[in-house]
């Protein structure tokens, strides 16, 4: 019998693990001007969350993902055991990490971003974007974070990150 996970047969981990962390964030790419406001200038001017600094994204995470919160001990304890094949987020070139978005192999420099009392990651544009990922709550240990956009929401749940040792 094959593991399920995220509503899939596990085959092979990472690109379903690729497809559930970025498919608003590659939608972003459609507006076109990857990270440009429709003047053609960068769009981020909202000021990075308090509390949350780019190297507590960056490591090495185990994740996993719940849709109702009576799941989400469960999911943490997955998170944890998903450090054997851990998602790396690295230091961007500019001042972002490095991660995947929907659909895409590819990474992408996304930021922090900071709006209306809240934290996100996502392309340079408005922070709470359809495209971002809303950072319900950090710390040294873990990261959980939901997608802003309904549909994405409602495919792949909330994601735990537990950082690996």
């Amino acid at each position: 019998m094959r593991k399920q996970r995220f509503g899939f047969a596990r085959t092979k981990p990472f690109p379903i693990i690729a497809v559930a962390v970025g498919l608003p964030l590659l939608l972003a790419g459609c507006g076109g001007g990857e990270g440009l406001s429709s003047s053609g200038s960068s769009a981020a001017s909202a000021p990075a969350p308090t509390g949350i600094t780019r190297d507590v994204l960056v490591g090495r995470w185990g994740i996993a993902s719940f849709h109702t919160e009576k799941d989400r001990k469960r999911t943490e304890a997955e998170a944890r055991a998903g450090c054997k094949q851990p998602y790396t987020i690295t230091q961007g070139a500019g001042d972002g990490v490095m991660m995947h978005v929907a659909d895409d192999p590819k990474p992408y420099e996304l930021r922090l971003k900071a709006g209306g009392g809240k934290a996100y990651v996502g392309f340079e544009a408005p922070a709470g974007d359809p495209q971002d990922r809303e950072i319900l709550s950090h710390s040294k240990s873990m990261l959980v974070m939901r997608f802003v956009d309904p549909d994405a929401q409602r495919r792949y749940g909330t994601f735990i990150y537990y950082r690996c040792a």
